[in-house]
């Protein structure tokens, strides 16, 4: 268990952070980007929950929100670091199929029962949708900063399909958010200029 005695250490005060093997590195490094995104995209599932009467689809996302803490401990400890405090201690944390399996199968029983899409979702309809449509995009951004990351170090690339599937998710239960997908706010391409004269 972690365990917290201070919030405040002043060693990030010149813009360095710490990784999960112990090596300091800047604030805005790729690999921080990456699980910087992820916990905002925490944060922002924080508020969906609260948004949320649905108590199968919340309890799902405080589930996702643990993963997404070890997803952060995935990213924040580089795969092929030997030294520091990662070699001494127990192996790091690293995203695998068993988190993304239970994310297939809630996109699966979630999807059956939605009405059938006609046109591309705008977001919006119910406060919860809305936030969840908000989590999704975040959710793209934070598989954009980790595949930006694997482009210059080693990943684990069970982490971007994690965060692939979880958008995908998210997207799914924005919809059941909507009434099953029947309050759903539908893109007309053109909006407004299509029925002017």
């Amino acid at each position: 268990m972690v365990r917290l005695t201070r919030i405040y250490t002043k060693t990030g005060d010149k813009g360095t952070t710490a990784l999960g093997d112990g090596r300091r590195v800047s604030k805005d490094a790729p690999r921080i980007e990456a699980f910087g995104s992820v916990d905002e995209l925490n944060a922002v599932l924080g508020l969906a929950i609260l948004s949320l009467a649905d108590a199968e689809a919340a309890d799902l996302l405080r589930t996702i929100q643990n993963d997404l803490f070890d997803l952060g401990a995935d990213l924040c400890v580089p795969e092929r670091s030997r030294s520091g405090r990662a070699a001494r201690a127990r192996p790091p944390l690293r995203i695998t199929e068993n988190h993304v399996r239970p994310l297939e199968q809630a996109i699966d029983r979630f999807n059956a029962a939605l009405d059938p899409l006609t046109s591309f979702v705008l977001p919006g309809g119910t406060t919860a949708s809305a936030w969840l449509h908000l989590a999704r995009t975040v959710c793209r951004r934070a598989e954009r900063r980790a595949v930006a990351l694997g482009r210059k170090e080693t990943i684990n690339q069970k982490s971007v399909i994690y965060l692939n599937r979880l958008s995908d998710l998210l997207f799914v239960m924005a919809r059941r958010a909507n009434d099953g997908g029947r309050a759903d706010i539908l893109w007309v391409p053109g909006g407004a200029a299509t029925t002017k004269p």
